[in-house]
Order: structure tokens, then C-alpha cells, then sequence
């Protein structure tokens, strides 16, 4: 019984359970969700059609006769890679829906330039003319996660908390370690590289679970190889995100978040941190606003149903705009 309950209090999202569908997914006859592709997109009908297609353009930008460059392949060469397999299965249980003829380039993993050609992401710049890349939930186990239980936000540790990895994989992550320089010793920071390398040995600190977490107001969003992977879950939570703008999105939408409103921006030089969380500690109500502003936006990602749509959707106007298949809903036009 107490497994049980640890279970259901257990914030990520469960492997066993991801896997599960996964290899059912496998199993089920392609041919016949084929055969319910028309049914499912029809199904629109159901949601705000504006708000729809407003999230469809936001993830497909491509424009009439986009041309397909010579790394498409045809969905039926879609095979399972040795590494980045969470990819595949995240867009196997959508591209099963479409025709095996159909071609589609896909780029796994954490993606931070504009492809030459129109190309499946997980993740892209906010900047530029980014159209070439066409956001899809990808790696969405480790990515949407979201807090089930916290406590008021009043009742935390008035400090800023953050575990993660400084090491120098790439080069993405020197702006961690130059915070780490700035606000190590800060009382008001507790700190922590959870890797070898990347900064001093004094600055190691043990993984902390997300419970843990949560004992404090303010939660570190630094951005790694591409996202901060832990911003959903905190903007879910009762503790406030806090970071400096975002230069990369995915599936969340990351360049639609409002500074000062959807969490707490600090400048990129993190100069102004301890005035924005003092001011923060101080006015209780305005912190209490940003939760209430984070946990309205998170709620738009938390219906399955929708979400699988507008995967489908974001596929189906790939396959149009490529000239590849005539639409099938009036959302691909």
C-alpha cells in the first residue's frame, strides 16, 4: 500500500507505463490506423477552431510548394535507432496514421539550428526565420512532466534552488557555469553541479528530487543544450520559475512565455537576480499572480486528447505543404 501511494504521489512520469504503450503501439496493425486518420482529424470539430489553428501555425510554419530536401525519407524507412528511441516512438504514434510513401526529414535530439530543409524537431531557435523547423512533442516522457502535489507557496524557503549539469559536453553550457561563478557562496542560492568537470569540485552537490525542490520559492531555469528540461514541471508547480528570456522552444511554446508574468526574468548577465527575488519575497501578491498566470498556461497542454489532434494536424500540413497529400481537414490549408 505505501508503494502504491509513493506511486501516485511520484511526479515523472512512469517508464513502465511510457514503454508499455510504446511496444502496444508497435503491435497494432499501422494499416488500420490508417484506415481512422480522416475520423481522428475530423474530431477538430470538437475544440475552438481558432485556438487550434493558432497552435498549428505556431509548430508548422511552412508555406504552399515548401520543397522536400534529399534527407527525407519515406515514413516506412522510419526504423528504431540504437540511441534516441524516445524519438522514434514519439513519432512513430503519430506517423502511423499517414501513408508509408509519404517522405519526412527528422532530426533527433536537442536541435539548435534552422535545418536548409523542412525537418520533424523536438526543439528550435525562437529567432529568425525558423519555418524549416517543425515542432513535434518529441522526448515528451522526460519533457511533460508536471507536478501532482506542493504546498503553498508561503510556506517555502525563501531562496533559489538549482541541481544540474555544468559539464562541457558542449559548449551550451558555459552561461551555467559563469552563474555558478556569480552566486555559489549567495545565501540567498542553494547550488549545485550534479557532474564531473565544469567548474570546481566545491560546487558538487547530490541529485535532488523534485520534492525537494519544492521546499523552496524559487527555481533555477537555465537553459542546457537546448530548453531548461525542468520548466514545465516547476511552472506547474507552486514555486516560480525563474530565468533569463528564452532563446529556444519546443512543443511548450517557450517563446510565447511573458516575462514577469509567466515566470521571473533576470537579465542575461544575471546581474539583477537578487533584487528580482528580494522584490519577490517582498510582494507575496505578485508572486502569487505569476503561479496562478504559469498554471493557466501549463492546463493547455494537459489535454491528451487535443494534443494528439494537433500532432496529427502538425503532420498532416507537413505532407500538404510539401505537396505530397491533398488536406484532409480544413486546418492543413
Amino acid at each position: 500500500m505505501l508503494v502504491l501511494k509513493k506511486l501516485f504521489r511520484y511526479h515523472k512520469n512512469i517508464k513502465v507505463f511510457y514503454y508499455a504503450g510504446c511496444i502496444w503501439r508497435e503491435i497494432y496493425p499501422h494499416s488500420l490506423c490508417r484506415k481512422i486518420l480522416e475520423k481522428k482529424l475530423k474530431s477538430l470539430s470538437q475544440y475552438d477552431l481558432e485556438y487550434m489553428k493558432y497552435r498549428l501555425g505556431y509548430y508548422n510554419k511552412l508555406t504552399e510548394n515548401s520543397s522536400l530536401g534529399s534527407n527525407a525519407i519515406p515514413l516506412t524507412e522510419l526504423k528504431l535507432p540504437k540511441r534516441k528511441r524516445v524519438y522514434y516512438f514519439d513519432t512513430i504514434e503519430f506517423t502511423r496514421f499517414f501513408a508509408n510513401h509519404l517522405k519526412a526529414s527528422f532530426l533527433f535530439g536537442d536541435i539548435t539550428h534552422i535545418p536548409d530543409e523542412p525537418s520533424i524537431t523536438k526543439s528550435r531557435p525562437i529567432n529568425g526565420d525558423n519555418r524549416n523547423s517543425v515542432i513535434l512533442k518529441l522526448e515528451k516522457s522526460r519533457h511533460f512532466m508536471f507536478v501532482k502535489y506542493d504546498k503553498p507557496f508561503i510556506e517555502k524557503k525563501n531562496m533559489l534552488i538549482w541541481r544540474g549539469v555544468t559539464g562541457s559536453k558542449t559548449q551550451n553550457r558555459k552561461h551555467r557555469i559563469m552563474f555558478m561563478e556569480m552566486y555559489f557562496n549567495n545565501p540567498v542560492c542553494n547550488l549545485g553541479k550534479i557532474n564531473d568537470g565544469g567548474g570546481p569540485d566545491e560546487w558538487r552537490r547530490g541529485k535532488l528530487t523534485i520534492d525537494q525542490h519544492l521546499e523552496y520559492k524559487f527555481i533555477l531555469s537555465l537553459e542546457g543544450n537546448d530548453v531548461a528540461s525542468n520548466l514545465k514541471w516547476v511552472m506547474s508547480s507552486n514555486s516560480i520559475a525563474v530565468m533569463p528570456k528564452p532563446k529556444y522552444e519546443t512543443w511548450f511554446m517557450e517563446g510565447t512565455l511573458q516575462p514577469d508574468y509567466h515566470y521571473i526574468e533576470i537579465k542575461d548577465d544575471y546581474s539583477d537576480l537578487e533584487d528580482k527575488i528580494s522584490y519577490y519575497i517582498n510582494n507575496t501578491d505578485k508572486a502569487l499572480q505569476i503561479i496562478k498566470n504559469a498554471h493557466d498556461y501549463v492546463n493547455q497542454f494537459r489535454i491528451k486528447k487535443r494534443e494528439d489532434i494537433l500532432s496529427l494536424l502538425v503532420l498532416e500540413r507537413y505532407f500538404v505543404k510539401t505537396g505530397q497529400l491533398k488536406p484532409i481537414s480544413t486546418a492543413a490549408i
